[in-house]
This record gives C-alpha cells, structure tokens and sequence, in this order.
C-alpha cells in the first residue's frame, strides 16, 4: 500500500500551495503520485524520478564533450574560478532555501562577488519601489478570508501561478467571504484577453504600455475630480465605475505582475498603484501583492535584506554592499564586459537573460548548480547536479506575500548526490583555505 506524505509544500511557483499530498512507493523511495498539485508542480515532483537524471558533476572538455568528477572536483573548480577572478558574478538564488542563500552569501564576501537573484529581471522594479513610498500590503490568508474586491493587473495566474485564484484570491470561502467567488467582484486589467481575463467581472483592455496613465486616472476618479473623455484607450466612465467599485467594497486586494514591471514606467507604474492603494485606504481597506513566481525569490531578497541591507543588485567587490540597479545588475555586468567569471545556482539565465548576455556566460569560466539540464548547464564550463530542493531537501522558502513556510523532504535523493548547501559548504570551505594560503 502507497505511503502518502501529506502538508507537502509546492517548490514550484511563489504561491507555495502547502496542501499537496504525495504518494510514495512501499519502500517510501519513489514518487508515485502528486495529489492537490497543479500540472507544473505535480510535473516538478515526477521529474525528480527521471531515470535519466544526472546525479554526479560534469566538466566540459575542450572538444566540448563532458567528463564526470567527483563533488570535491567540482568544489575545487568552483572555489578557485571565484577566488582567480576580480569580479565574479552570483546570479539566481531563487529555486533553493533560505539556508543555502546565507551559505551562499557568505562565499560572496568571502571573494567579493556582485550577487543578484531572479528580480533583476522580474520584480526587481517592485522592489524599488516599495524603497521608494513603502507597500500597505496583507497575506494571502488575510486576503481569502477578507477580499471581496480583487484586481489582477497584468498577470495571468490562470497560466503563471494555477492555484492562486483557487486557493487564495477568487474561490476560497473565507471567513468573511462565505459565498466564494460569488462574494467577490474580479477585476482583471490586461491589454491581452487572456484565460485569466475571460473569468473577469470587468476585463479592463488598456493599450500596450499606458499602466501608469491610468493609475493615474483611477487616483483622480477615487477623488472625484474631472477626467479627459478617453485614458489609456478606457473611457472615463468605465475608470469612474471602477473607482466606485473598488471604494464601495469591504477589503480590496491588487495583484500586479511583470505586464506592469516591465512595461513603460517599470517601478514608477508601481509607485503609483501603490499611491492607489493607499488612497484607497481613505475610503475602505485595501492592500497590494505582487505576483511573485519563481519559488523562493522572495526569500533571497529576504536573506540578502538581513545580511547586506539591499534584495538584490548587491556589489561586494569593495568589502561592503553596494547597491545601484542598473549598473550592478546581472544585464548591465555582462554587457559591459564587468565581470570575469559566471556562478549560477536555482535559475536559468541561459533561457531568459538577451542572448548578448547568454553569449558573455558561454565565453567566462562558469558553472551553473542545478538539478536539471538547462540551456545554462549548456553553456557552461562546470554543471553540477544537486538534490531537489522542496522534494529531497527540506528548508524555509518564503511565499509572495513575504511569509515564511518551512519546506518539507519528501524523498531520499540518489545515493552520493549533495544538497545545494552541502556543495556550498564545500565552495566556502576550499575559498577560506584558498584566501588563507594568499
């Protein structure tokens, strides 16, 4: 009879769905089924049993065939590729824990890297803005139990984060919200009719990039003052019931995405749907979330904000944190030719940074620290393989709403394969030693 492991965490998205149950061969060694999941996170679950997965370090060669090595190897490669160079990057952060961060963390200062994780080129404008005029912000449970009023600007959790709407945001029954989706007005804001926009109240199609125009007409409407006929492409009088309909609920949530950090304004777009969020508060209770996505991004900045003081965009190479997005930022260092060697652990550069970018990693001494064959492991001189982190590794992971969840192990990971933190341990160890001896 199958072994079920319930309250397991989702390692996939920042929605961090605590509910899933697994189901585990006899022996308690296979994953047979994932139950409560969605389809990307079930398929993250099963891909951990892939017969063909590779679970020890591999060096390329310089016909560019591969050569396993063993851990210390790979540590030893790893160490001295950081110390040799004047300005290494530490890119990614994001699809680990908390504790392999602060290893992490400390390998940086050790050689005195620039770091950056996943927002730099996603919420990383979010970021900045919430520095800029602060966040009036609530949990997710806070919001299922309370919301009857929830926006959704330019993001598709319906694609991006499946179970959001279900178990936090539309569907729940909370305690004040007894009637589901029948209790709540869903506002959807997107220039593209998409799946999540098809389930809307109100589909509010703006024109491409004209976020903060109106923002900006949604605060002159909460106040009552005059608007020009047309804003964004919306008419007036659509932007004044939506003012009406917000102000006339019991608690209003906003959920934005990268349609607005990445669109014309990037963190002035946020600042102001902050602005509207604290206006209003003048007339009802309102909170704002960003859509977080990639597992535990959110814990990085969290960990970084406890050792440096900045979330991301952090340049030690002085012995101190600096911090200027823009010019410290993964993009920026790669273009300009600043850095002179390429760590990656938990992201996937190779498939999302501009290819000039994708190009500078192929050509520096690199290795990519991932479970998976990626386009990054690709390009790279060193791959190593490590434990899933969320299905044979446990851990804290924050959710998008900046609360912290301990993660759960679910498996073993194959015999002789290291934890992130374990081979980061063994990074850090072989540096000291390294600096020690210069």
């Amino acid at each position: 009879m199958a072994k079920i492991v319930t309250d397991v965490v989702c390692p996939f998205c920042g929605t961090l769905c605590d509910d899933l149950e697994v189901a585990l061969s006899d022996d308690g060694e296979e994953i047979l089924e994932v139950y409560n999941a969605c389809a990307i996170g079930a398929a993250k679950f099963l891909h951990s049993q892939a017969k063909d997965r590779l679970t020890r370090p591999r060096m390329k060669q310089e016909d560019g065939s591969w050569k396993e090595v063993t851990y210390d190897e790979a540590a030893d490669y790893t160490a001295n590729l950081l110390v040799d160079a004047k300005k290494p990057l530490m890119y990614g952060w994001s699809s680990t824990n908390c504790t392999a961060q602060s290893t992490g963390s400390e390998i940086g200062e050790e050689v005195g890297a620039c770091m950056d994780n996943t927002a730099t080129v996603c919420h990383g404008s979010t970021l900045i803005a919430v520095q800029d005029v602060g966040v009036p912000s609530a949990t997710l449970g806070e919001i299922a139990n309370r919301a009857d009023r929830v926006v959704f600007w330019g993001c598709n959790p319906a694609h991006a984060h499946p179970r959001h709407m279900s178990r936090y945001s539309i569907y729940p029954r909370g305690f004040f919200t007894g009637k589901g989706s029948k209790s709540r007005k869903m506002i959807v804001v997107d220039p593209r009719n998409t799946d999540t926009a098809k389930m809307a109240d109100v589909h509010v199609q703006l024109e491409q990039g004209r976020d903060y125009e109106l923002l900006s007409a949604i605060r002159v409407a909460i106040r009552g003052e005059k608007l020009p006929d047309v804003v964004a492409g919306i008419p007036k009088e659509q932007i004044y019931e939506i003012a009406d309909t917000l102000k006339s609920g019991r608690f209003t949530a906003i959920f934005f995405g990268m349609g607005v950090t990445h669109s014309l304004g990037k963190n002035h777009n946020i600042d102001i749907a902050i602005m509207v969020t604290r206006d209003l508060n003048d007339y009802t209770k309102a909170a704002i979330v960003a859509m977080r996505g990639h597992y535990n991004v959110t814990g990085s900045g969290q960990v970084w904000g406890w050792e440096f003081g900045f979330p991301f965009c952090l340049d030690l190479t002085r012995g101190f944190a600096r911090y200027n997005p823009g010019d410290s930022s993964s993009n920026d260092l790669l273009i300009r030719d600043e850095v002179d060697a390429v760590f990656v652990l938990g992201s996937d550069p190779g498939a999302h940074f501009p290819v000039g970018s994708v190009k500078k990693i192929a050509k520096l001494p690199s290795v990519c620290i991932d479970p998976h064959i990626t386009p990054t492991s690709a390009v790279s001189k060193l791959h190593v393989p490590v434990a899933f982190v969320g299905v044979e590794v446990g851990g804290c992971a924050y959710r998008m709403d900046n609360v912290p969840i301990e993660t759960r192990k679910v498996v073993e990971p194959p015999e002789g394969m290291l934890t992130d933190d374990e081979f980061l341990q063994l990074v850090l160890t072989r540096v000291r030693e390294l600096k020690g001896a210069a």
